[in-house]
């Protein structure tokens, strides 16, 4: 049989050839069977695209936000949301929002809002503003967006006449970044005492699993409590912020530090561990070597699936008042001074930061699923 004839190789997953004619066959190497994996994945994607989304904003969130969190109208308290509104009169126009005009009950305890559709204000892009710095490099005063001549407040304003889009876009800058170095630190000292624990075995993993199911036993939200409680009052903003970062790692890492040590009991028992033994390799070598690049693609899952669970525990601390403090703004925070029946009922917007908080959670899941199912398919 002629080379022309020949069939051509099919492509497999399973064996990572590739087809191109009749060229010879290409392997694919261990990430690009993974990749090729996950971008089937019909949330993986998405998921991604997501959380890259919400770092983003938060990363530039002076920039995105119209005003500075902290900025006070005290003539436009809990406000509204103003519409986006395209017609005006049956014609078209550029994106604007009408202005409000305030005015009180008869009794006059209560404000009231009413769209004045004699004022009409177009949106604006790069426009002036509160100044900032721009990704913590340089101080600026343009914002993507605003309006010429009255305020803007596209979700509202809260008690105190903040605006409520730059206060949560302010506060994903806390609650984010917890959630990315509650996890770090929890990948550390889940890693590093598990991989120990597995790896010599004998009292030393007898005493580090007595220690973590003494972790373990507790409850974990009244634990998180009872160390957030002890933080002392007089802290400043920063300390407090390192604080819950470390509660939430402190009480994280057992499980991890499990799971870890299953997979070092079984990889140290691989030949090429023997090997490496056998030629008289250090236990630091090993272990830095050969075990714990051994569990990386399953610390890459696990982190990717522990960040919601750290965001939440912010979350439910701050809303408990035992979180991040004033004038510190976080996604907890914010529906903190959401929680009264009172407030739920007259002013709904106020439950906006619920938003972001669940999209977080949901885009971390899909894309900690998709690269579970991409690297142990």
């Amino acid at each position: 049989m002629s080379d022309n004839q020949r069939p051509a190789r099919l492509s497999s997953d399973s064996d990572g050839i590739t087809e191109k004619g009749h060229s010879p066959a290409a392997i694919l190497t261990e990430r690009q069977r993974i990749w090729r994996r996950f971008k089937r994945s019909r949330f993986g994607i998405p998921g991604g695209v997501l959380v890259i989304l919400l770092y983003t904003s938060a990363l530039f969130a002076g920039f995105l936000a119209p005003y500075d969190c902290n900025r006070q109208f005290i003539h436009r308290v809990h406000a509204p949301p103003q519409r986006i509104r395209f017609w005006d009169q049956g014609t078209f126009h550029w994106p604007f929002i009408y202005d409000y005009r305030m005015a009180f009950t008869e009794d006059g305890l209560e404000r009231i809002y009413q769209v004045d559709r004699k004022c009409r204000y177009p949106i604006r892009f790069f426009v002036q503003g509160d100044t900032y710095r721009f990704a913590g490099l340089f101080s600026t005063n343009v914002h993507l967006f605003g309006t010429e001549g009255t305020e803007c407040f596209i979700l509202g304003t809260d008690r105190m006449g903040r605006d409520l889009l730059s206060r949560i876009l302010y506060g994903g800058r806390i609650s984010l970044t917890i959630g990315l170095l509650g996890v770090a630190i929890t990948l550390v000292l889940g890693t590093v005492i598990g991989t120990v624990s597995g790896y010599y075995s004998g009292w030393i993993d007898v005493l580090i699993q007595r220690l973590i199911e003494l972790l373990l036993v507790f409850p974990t939200i009244p634990l998180w409590m009872a160390l957030a409680a002890a933080l002392p009052p007089h802290w400043s903003q920063l300390k407090v912020y390192f604080g819950i970062v470390t509660i939430l790692s402190f009480v994280g890492w057992g499980g991890l530090a499990r799971q870890v040590r299953g997979m070092v009991l079984s990889l140290r028992e691989r030949t090429y561990v023997k090997a490496a033994r056998s030629f008289g390799c250090s236990d630091a070598y090993i272990i830095y070597k050969h075990l714990i690049p051994g569990c990386f693609n399953h610390l890459i899952v696990i982190a990717t699936l522990s960040v919601p669970g750290m965001i939440l525990g912010e979350t439910a601390l701050s809303f408990l008042g035992l979180g991040v403090r004033p004038p510190m703004t976080s996604w907890g925070v914010l529906l903190e001074e959401a929680q009264h029946v009172r407030v739920i009922v007259g002013f709904p917007w106020l439950l906006a930061p619920a938003l972001p908080v669940l999209l977080t959670v949901i885009a971390f899941n899909f894309l900690g699923d998709a690269l579970r199912d991409s690297i142990e398919p």
